[in-house]
């Protein structure tokens, strides 16, 4: 973790680490989350930049390990993203819970590893409010054959 997890907004965090929050393309089919009281569910996200899939194949057999940590926090801020369009500032944004899932071999035992470059971005741009309940999971297969796909549930502060 950096030292400026805890001092100065957090979208100066963010800049700070050379960071911007992306534009989320819209869907016709789903929204990017759903607010219902001061709980925001975002939906899975997957590794995009500029409207580009970062990545994809499998975790162990062609995607490396530093790769899919990579891809999730590329991830995670897509999850931001969604949060920030729910409640307008980084500032109001706590993370609640984080699942993430990751497209394993089945030999593929390092779905924490992943799920900790997702992790330490939140909290090294939310400081506090981005610690979270976590849940890692290895699965067969992804949308769009993505290594990584994340999704959260939030609250608004």
């Amino acid at each position: 973790m950096t030292s400026t997890a805890n001092s100065g907004p957090a979208s100066d965090r963010l800049q700070a680490l050379g960071l911007n929050l992306p534009d989320l393309a819209g869907n016709p089919y789903y929204v990017h989350h759903r607010t219902v009281g001061s709980s925001i569910y975002i939906s899975g996200q997957l590794p995009y930049k500029n409207g580009e899939l970062l990545g994809q194949g499998v975790v162990g057999l062609d995607v490396e390990l530093e790769t899919a940590r990579e891809l999730a926090r590329h991830a995670a801020l897509n999850c931001l993203a969604a949060a920030v369009q729910a409640v307008g500032d980084l500032d109001r944004v706590r993370i609640v819970q984080m699942l993430v899932f990751v497209a394993g071999t089945p030999d593929f035992g390092e779905q924490s590893r992943v799920a900790n470059a997702a992790s330490e971005l939140l909290i090294e741009v939310l400081g506090e409010n981005g610690r979270h309940a976590r849940t890692a999971i290895g699965v067969a297969g992804l949308p769009l054959n993505t290594p990584v796909e994340i999704q959260m549930v939030c609250t608004a502060l």
